[in-house]
């Protein structure tokens, strides 16, 4: 039976722990036989919001030897995490485990030196401060969540629910994470998504902003660098840096998200086959498409399809 480790620290948010114990944490034997050994661990007497005690939580030591360890979000970002957690889940890791973030518990895995060489993300809201923390990992701040093999992070509270339903579906497939998902009335999000505009530090950048409608109408043009700054009025130097100071990507790694994601509506929503869902995104053939594709998500664009459609009838089943 695959063991999950929910680790808690004093008064963490009672929302910030919902996901793993709702997803991991009831029984499902009737989607995956088995489905999950549960158990939360942290320091005794640890309260969930300011009102809500655990029943005899286990020690951190029993992180060391889950399967899987889930870190909520950290409300103290000010301090370092506490030191015991870290050194918990740096053993965690070391051992063998699958370490798992919800929102700003990206920052103990940081302290844990997970993220050095890594892509991660975290709320948006605290994607500049995880970069500064963590200056070897790659902050992606427009990810719902991240897989990065044995390292997972997700962004905001919410995040969490399509992390958790990731983990599922490595372990027991994607049936079994659509019909959680169905149960939940959840969306199934088999690919990480989106976690919100483009941002600044400061607030939503203006130009790039700008760009987003007009690159949705023009995706089935063969895009460079070149038009997207023409259209930026500015020089394709400046636009790289702009790009990569805000998104963490080139202006050509985020045309091709913007192509795939459109992709991902196309399939879903349409009857469309493959040849011209390229054509309408812009990735010209079938063969890029998919290629292009089957590397983002993790999955070629027909499976895509069946998994997501699958959704709907399970929401329906059970809404």
């Amino acid at each position: 039976m695959p063991t999950v480790a929910l680790a808690i620290t004093d008064r963490i948010s009672l929302v910030d722990v919902a996901a793993p114990c709702e997803i991991f944490g009831v029984d499902r034997s009737d989607l995956a036989d088995p489905w999950y050994d549960f158990t939360v661990c942290g320091p005794a007497g640890a309260r969930v919001g300011d009102w809500f005690h655990p029943a005899s939580p286990a020690s951190l030591d029993g992180l060391v030897s889950a399967d899987t360890v889930i870190v909520p979000a950290s409300h103290r970002l000010r301090e370092s995490p506490p030191a015991d957690l870290v050194a918990a889940v740096r053993a965690a890791y070391e051992r063998g485990s699958r370490v798992a973030s919800i929102c700003t518990g990206a920052f103990v895995l940081a302290a844990a030196g997970l993220l050095d060489g890594r892509r991660a993300t975290t709320h948006w809201m605290h994607t500049a401060a995880l970069a500064a923390r963590c200056p070897r990992a790659r902050v992606d701040p427009d990810a719902l969540y991240v897989d990065e093999g044995r390292v997972l992070t997700s962004a905001g509270k919410s995040a969490g629910f399509d992390l958790c339903l990731h983990l599922v579906r490595l372990d027991h497939g994607a049936t079994a994470a659509n019909d959680v998902a169905g149960q939940l009335v959840l969306p199934p999000r088999p690919d990480g998504g989106r976690a919100r505009p483009i941002q600044a530090a400061g607030g939503e950048d203006p130009v790039l902003s700008a760009l987003e409608p007009w690159v949705a109408a023009h995706l089935h043009r063969p895009l460079t660098v070149g038009d997207l700054a023409r259209q930026a009025n500015m020089s394709t130097r400046h636009l790289t840096r702009k790009f990569n100071a805000i998104t963490g990507m080139t202006p050509l790694q985020w045309l091709l998200a913007r192509r795939i994601r459109r992709a991902r509506e196309l399939l879903e929503t349409t009857d469309e086959c493959v040849e011209q869902i390229a054509d309408r995104t812009g990735m010209g053939t079938a063969a890029t498409l998919r290629r292009n594709f089957n590397r983002a998500v993790g999955v070629p664009p027909d499976t895509y399809r069946r998994t997501f459609r699958t959704g709907p009838q399970v929401a329906r089943r059970f809404g």
